[in-house]
């Protein structure tokens, strides 16, 4: 039996391998510093990065590939801890929107020096990743498209 990966098979192991990588170094980096896990620092991020840093679950659950019902239980330590709130919509009382409090934006700020701290760490010891960052970007985002 041949078990010689095929090259789209390598590029796939490849990039899993890495991510593994990646995602380990970021969990400790933000556990140990921040206190929060890498998924709910996206969750923050994705927050942060909407119209008024506020956002209805079924938009954050496209956003981090979470349900709805996945994102209402990721969120639920994060308003206990006090750094997102949930607010009633402008026009319809029934949408609970997602926010950010000020502690929120502060945490989604330091966890981002972190991210990019650890990011940094990662590309400098690869220097074919450095060289060829916008490229291997540009395929990365065609292949989450």
């Amino acid at each position: 039996m041949d078990f010689e990966p095929s090259p789209d098979q390598e590029l796939v192991l490849a990039i899993a391998n890495s991510w593994d990588r990646l995602l380990s170094q970021l969990e400790s980096g933000l556990s140990h510093i921040k206190g929060i896990t890498f998924a709910e620092y996206r969750l923050l991020r994705a927050i942060a990065e909407s119209p008024q840093q506020r956002a209805s679950r079924v938009d954050l659950a496209d956003r981090v590939r979470l349900s709805p019902s996945g994102v209402t239980r990721a969120l639920q330590p994060l308003e206990k801890l006090g750094f997102v709130e949930t607010q009633r919509g402008e026009r319809d009382a029934r949408l609970a929107l997602a926010a950010l409090t000020d502690a929120g934006e502060e945490l989604v700020r330091d966890a981002s020096a972190v991210v990019d701290d650890v990011a940094t760490a990662i590309v400098d010891q690869a220097p074919t990743a450095s060289a060829s960052r916008e490229h291997l970007v540009s395929l990365l985002a065609d292949l989450a498209a």
